[in-house]
């Protein structure tokens, strides 16, 4: 592997390791020689796929209770990982909340989408992803080095097509609300504003915003998101691996406040 890409010795930390992003950032991270310190809420249940990296990399992934809308958890969580490993020299600010397909047993037209729903996505989606970057990231610019990854999403860059929900079933059609690309969309313009604060100090900042990832859509959704994908198809988790280690790594020593979108094509149309 050329070198420039080896995350030897570095340490990193996940948000929403646990989620269904996460398990790949880890292991992509462990993967290229990092140790990974992996946040996630307390009443989390460790996912299949993230005890199935606990048991490969002993030692080298270890979990931390953390509440990102909660600052004193993240501050408590950054001081046992700081104690353990020293300041972390590689942040991956996956934690977020999206809105799944419901039953179709309680849908809303969108003039009466809940504002909770919207604040909730904010809450976690943007809020929390900033006290995060203010309590680890700060920690990292002081260091002088460093790489910041928020993960965002194509529903930063475009709507999301309706289309794609009208063969579920419900009272009404599925709707997906436009809270999540809206505070996606957030995500990565306080990408470039960090990147812009802390760039003389060393500190790198991206995002990574990824298409659909395949995790057991229904066949008829598969078909129509890969029907609008210019490659054909949704994303496989291996897709992802490659452009976060890029970012994390020396590789991308140079490359700072950009949106690398993962997305097949998708936002090209």
């Amino acid at each position: 592997m050329n070198p420039a890409f080896s995350l030897d010795g570095q340490i990193a930390v996940v948000t929403g390791a646990c989620g269904k992003l996460g398990p790949i950032w880890v292991e992509a991270l462990l993967e290229a020689g990092a140790t990974v310190a992996a946040l996630e809420l307390p009443a989390m249940t460790t996912s299949p796929a993230f005890a199935a990296l606990e048991g490969t990399y002993e030692g080298r992934v270890v979990r931390y209770d953390c509440d990102i809308t909660d600052r004193a958890s993240i501050t408590a969580a950054g001081q046992l990982v700081s104690a353990a490993y020293g300041v972390p020299s590689i942040l991956v600010n996956n934690a977020g909340v999206d809105q799944p397909p419901d039953s179709g047993t309680s849908r809303s037209a969108i003039e009466d989408v809940p504002v909770e729903q919207f604040r909730k996505m904010v809450e976690v989606n943007l809020l929390g992803t900033l006290q995060v970057i203010q309590v680890i990231g700060g920690a990292m610019a002081k260091a002088g080095r460093g790489s910041i990854i928020n993960i965002g999403s194509l529903y930063a860059s475009v709507s999301p097509d309706q289309r794609f929900y009208d063969h579920m079933p419900g009272n009404l059609p599925f709707l997906k609300s436009p809270a999540y690309g809206a505070s996606k969309a957030a995500v990565v313009n306080m990408t470039k504003y960090f990147s812009t604060l802390w760039g003389k100090a060393g500190v790198r900042v991206n995002t990574l915003s990824p298409g659909g990832v395949l995790g057991g859509q229904d066949p008829d959704f598969k078909a129509k998101f890969g029907s609008r994908v210019p490659l054909g198809r949704m994303a496989e988790p291996v897709d992802l691996k490659g452009p976060l280690v890029f970012l994390a790594s020396s590789a991308a020593s140079y490359v700072t406040g950009h949106e690398l979108r993962v997305d097949g094509g998708f936002t090209a149309w």
